[in-house]
């Protein structure tokens, strides 16, 4: 017998319909931070990042392939690591789709990482991604935006992170045993791990110059993680407990 409530279905109809009107003012809500982002100042971006992709190493510029806005995926893979970040490669899993729709829509989506080319291109074999992924690895990039560290800045708190302070997160009590076996999936321990971060940068091209319009990070990033809609919907949720996220080749290994 479930302990959930339940009811009749005109019950059902009357909460749903009360729901309703609190989706509805979280759509208008949606468009309205929309439109914010979009009137956010452009920052012109002046340093020379360099980038290794499967065509050789290219500019920031070059990354828009003849587009006038870039969205860069910063994706949790360090050069230390592996195997991607398995939520990383969650949100990833939906990208393959995503670039068509969004090149015919003026713009290029990238996934960057700090690790080298040939371990970025072997994970993408092996996930069956076809998306483009570039290297970062020796720019400034992706500390530059916020989603990189030494341990060293992390361990003295000058770190940053979806615009606030980062402190030095030892294992949390509790859940050593569900991160342990997150890191190793990377092959990494957690002081490793947490030198890279998740987030999302957006650039726009005009008249030659590259600037800089927006980021996000942390739970920013939820509304581009096409599962997460989908389980938000399900009735019992994201339901995340646990290692509550694997690479999708890794179900059937549990």
């Amino acid at each position: 017998m479930t302990t959930h409530m339940t009811g009749t279905r005109k019950e059902w109809l009357a909460a749903r319909l009360e729901l309703l009107k609190a989706e509805k003012e979280h759509t208008r809500r949606g468009d309205e931070l929309a439109r914010r982002r979009q009137e956010l100042p452009w920052v012109r971006v002046d340093k020379d990042y360099r980038f290794e992709t499967d065509e050789g190493s290219v500019s920031l510029a070059d990354l828009f392939r003849g587009r006038s806005q870039l969205l860069v995926y910063h994706f949790m893979f360090g050069s230390d690591y592996t195997a991607g970040c398995p939520h990383c490669s969650a949100i990833a899993d939906g990208f393959n789709g995503f670039v068509t729709h969004l090149a015919n829509h003026d713009v290029m989506l990238w996934a960057v990482s700090r690790a080298p080319l040939a371990k970025l291109q072997t994970y993408k074999r092996r996930m069956s991604w076809s998306f483009p992924w570039a290297s970062s690895r020796g720019s400034d990039f992706t500390t530059d935006f916020g989603v990189a560290y030494t341990e060293e800045q992390l361990r003295s708190g000058v770190a940053k992170y979806n615009f606030g302070s980062v402190t030095w997160p030892p294992l949390p009590i509790g859940e050593e045993e569900t991160l342990t076996e997150l890191t190793a999936g990377t092959a990494t321990d957690w002081a490793t791990y947490i030198r890279e971060a998740p987030g999302m940068s957006a650039f726009v091209l005009e008249d030659g110059v590259v600037y800089h319009t927006y980021s996000t990070y942390a739970r920013g990033l939820d509304g581009l993680w096409g599962l997460y809609q989908w389980l938000d919907r399900a009735p019992r949720g994201r339901n995340e407990a646990g290692v509550w996220m694997r690479r999708h080749d890794e179900y059937d290994k549990r």
